[in-house]
């Protein structure tokens, strides 16, 4: 199955988002610098992850570790083309969820290979509970699966006689 051409801008809108905002921060604020947006709530923060999703494996270093986590990468982008490619039109939940979550890879796989890191720069926190910071691509990805999850579960197929 091929992509329609509403996921294909999708796909380049994720990614252009995705490399966009990290080169703001990255021109705006110097490595650990804050910028407060929402009081005692959110706050742009440039981190550097070397490690997965949500800064697993960040603080664990080892021999070949951005090579590790290129090759994760782009393994689990073949995983999911070649995935979203075996699905129907009809699956359109499933679909555009897959192209998220391919956006997103990408977009965290063309960080990893140019600077063996992602930049991460979404800081929310309650109090003084900070949760993991995370990027475009990061959001894309999660919402991207929850997307895939609930065609999984049927809320697709209600819609799918519906095409866009």
């Amino acid at each position: 199955m091929y992509a329609s051409r509403s996921e294909v801008v999708l796909l380049t809108l994720v990614v252009a988002l995705d490399q966009l905002t990290k080169a703001a921060v990255r021109n705006s604020l110097a490595l650990g610098d804050s910028r407060n947006v929402i009081p005692r709530l959110l706050d742009l923060t440039h981190v550097h992850n070397t490690g997965a999703a949500f800064g697993l494996l960040n603080t664990t270093d080892f021999s070949y570790k951005p090579l590790v986590m290129i090759g994760i990468g782009a393994l689990a982008l073949v995983a999911i083309a070649g995935y979203a490619a075996q699905l129907g039109f009809h699956e359109r939940l499933a679909r555009y969820g897959l192209v998220l979550i391919l956006g997103g890879a990408f977009g965290n796989l063309i960080d990893r290979a140019i600077a063996g890191y992602v930049i991460d720069f979404v800081d929310i926190y309650w109090g003084s509970t900070h949760f993991w910071a995370f990027n475009v691509a990061d959001f894309s990805i999660t919402t991207g699966a929850i997307m895939v999850l609930l065609e999984m579960l049927g809320a697709g197929r209600r819609h799918a006689s519906h095409p866009l």
